[in-house]
């Protein structure tokens, strides 16, 4: 196999382009270093995207035949990519997706930016559960008000009489006055005592950086064409770009990190996908920031004499400790809000409001806890039957109370008079919850099966635990309790334990970390609490692999601080001529 050799000797090549990548070409670059990014996808500028089409100028209107979230979501790919497969042992369900693009997922996610609390760096202190983190919220706190102050992000510091002590304050920019159906959703929960406060997302509600203020179009998945929400590409890339120290690869599938006799890393292998070639970037210091299981897969295949066992493994962790977000749901649908008086009420993307974790788990059946996202109102219709609207035919009451006779269903005068009727009148809830770190659960390379690069691929060994599953069964019985304090009707009957409590399949969520996990002890851990391999002081993972334990907030914040500390780290280091 003929691989090009490039000449130039970058400063530091970085592999992936999303949250932890991205932050790493700005950091560096703007610190003098020349850097390379690697993107296995396409460029992507969001400017030039899809926000402002309605769903019938497309022939499938805006159906999911190509793309898991509709055919307007920003993500180029999802959890089964042609070509590019993974397998799962025997009772595994775990699903991976993927986004190849320049950007990665940061440009159709939720937006919702959660700091971890000073809880969640120490569970195992609390709970003896999982392990603690080898860093402290306080050890990372400057770097989360620094992404604060250069993202933005809504919301508020909450009162500390909600006793919310483990949602951190931070530097928030002023919040979107919340949804009718958001403020029922607060009333109903009071007699809960359940809190319902301001959400915080990175969507600019005043202008800042150089970035105006969201015009509300609601539509913050098909990626921003004012680049008033966050994704990496305009936000972090862009800035690296302007410094001039960037060179930026796209098309470039990486196969493997490449070392010396010294057991130094020295640059990255990678297959253009476009001419299907292999070529080799040179580079001082490598980074790894393609995702948990993307930087796991590259390290594992990057075996030599020296790492026998892939690069940076001599404890056997990598691919360790695997964890996603939990997740489960339940809708109803809500008789005070049908025959809604049309308005427009679409402000940011997704939700202004939710509910954070209220509950002392010393006290419940299940270690750690879950936050409640929740949706509805009247949003531009999307593809679809309005959330399948024809199907409530004849299994109403009109909303006084009056028989509403069956009718047609799915056509004609009949069903013109369900959409007045139930459009916007259903609240969905979300739970999305911490699961408990375990070494069992694992992603490993495959012996016999390769991609259409010819690199091997992942295999999947994943269970949720009975913690889980117990997590699930609170989060449906909070939200049938909340269903009917509105006055509801549950959409569907609710999932039992033969049903799992409708906890959904690991990797659904799309918010897989671990793999690559810190600690102090190198036998027991694979970075150090600077994000630095144990064994390769030139190779570092500043993607979600770095996690300890996931806690039951959105992991992008996190990923971003711990990006930007160990990019000023490796400043320092450099610095200090200690890489």
């Amino acid at each position: 196999m003929e691989i090009k050799q490039q000449g130039k000797v970058y400063d530091v090549c970085i592999v992936g382009s999303g949250a932890g990548g991205g932050m790493a070409a700005k950091v560096l670059t703007e610190a003098g270093a020349d850097v390379a990014l690697l993107e296995a996808g396409p460029h992507f500028d969001s400017a030039k995207g899809e926000m402002f089409k309605w769903p019938y100028q497309s022939p499938r209107r805006g159906a999911n035949t190509h793309r898991p979230f509709g055919e307007f979501d920003a993500a180029f790919g999802g959890w089964e990519l042609k070509g590019e497969p993974y397998t799962r042992v025997k009772g595994t369900e775990f699903e991976w997706f993927r986004s190849r693009m320049l950007g990665g997922r940061t440009n159709h996610w939720g937006r919702i930016s959660l700091r971890f609390g000073k809880k969640d760096f120490k569970r195992k202190s609390i709970d003896g559960l999982g392990d603690d983190w080898p860093i402290t919220y306080d050890d990372i706190k400057p770097y989360y008000d620094r992404v604060d102050k250069l993202i933005g992000v809504f919301g508020e510091n909450f009162d500390p009489a909600l006793g919310l002590d483990n949602e951190p304050d931070g530097f928030f920019l002023p919040p979107p006055k919340p949804r009718p159906y958001e403020l029922m959703v607060r009333d109903a929960c009071k007699p809960l005592k359940i809190p319902v406060v301001t959400a915080r997302k990175s969507i600019l509600t005043k202008p800042l950086n150089g970035r105006p203020a969201c015009h509300y179009c609601s539509q913050c998945n098909r990626g921003c064409s004012t680049y008033s929400n966050f994704s990496s590409p305009p936000v972090l890339i862009n800035p690296a770009l302007e410094t001039g120290k960037l060179d930026m690869v796209v098309n470039a599938m990486a196969r493997e990190v490449t070392t010396n006799d010294e057991g130094l890393a020295t640059g990255i292998s990678y297959v253009n996908t476009l001419d299907g070639k292999d070529y080799h970037v040179k580079a001082k210091i490598v980074i790894l920031a393609a995702s948990a299981c993307e930087s796991a897969r590259l390290m594992l295949n990057s075996k030599s004499s020296r790492f026998p066992n892939g690069l940076g493994n001599s404890s056997n962790m990598i691919g360790k400790y695997l964890m996603d977000s939990t997740g489960a749901g339940a809708a109803g649908i809500i008789p005070k809000l049908m025959d809604g008086i049309p308005f427009n009420e679409d402000g940011v993307g997704g939700m202004m409001m939710y509910m954070p974790w209220w509950l002392d788990n010393a006290k419940l059946d299940f270690p750690r806890g879950y936050h409640i996202e929740f949706g509805g109102g009247r949003r531009m219709p999307g593809y679809g039957f309005f959330s399948g609207i024809h199907n409530f035919n004849g299994k109403f009451k009109y909303r006084n109370g009056a028989e509403r006779p069956k009718g047609g269903g799915g056509y004609g005068a009949q069903l013109k008079e369900d959409y007045r009727m139930f459009y916007g009148a259903t609240i969905g809830f979300a739970g999305r919850g911490e699961p408990v770190a375990r070494e069992d659960n694992y992603c490993e390379i495959d012996p016999g099966v390769v991609d259409k690069f010819g690199i091997p691929v992942l295999r999947f060994n994943y269970k949720w635990s009975d913690y889980e599953y117990l997590q699930a069964k609170h989060m449906q019985d909070t939200f049938e309790e909340i269903i009917h304090n509105l006055g509801g009707i549950p959409l569907g009957p609710k999932p039992g334990k033969e049903e799992g409590y409708g906890l959904l399949a690991p990797g659904m969520i799309i918010h897989e970390v671990g793999t690559t996990r810190m600690g102090k002890d190198p036998k027991k851990s694979v970075l150090n609490e600077y994000c630095q391999s144990h064994d390769v002081k030139n190779l570092f993972v500043n993607d979600g692999g770095s996690f300890v334990s996931m806690a039951d907030k959105n992991p992008t914040w996190t990923i971003l601080a711990l990006s930007m500390r160990a990019s000023e780290y490796i400043i320092d280091q450099k610095k200090q001529a200690n890489l």
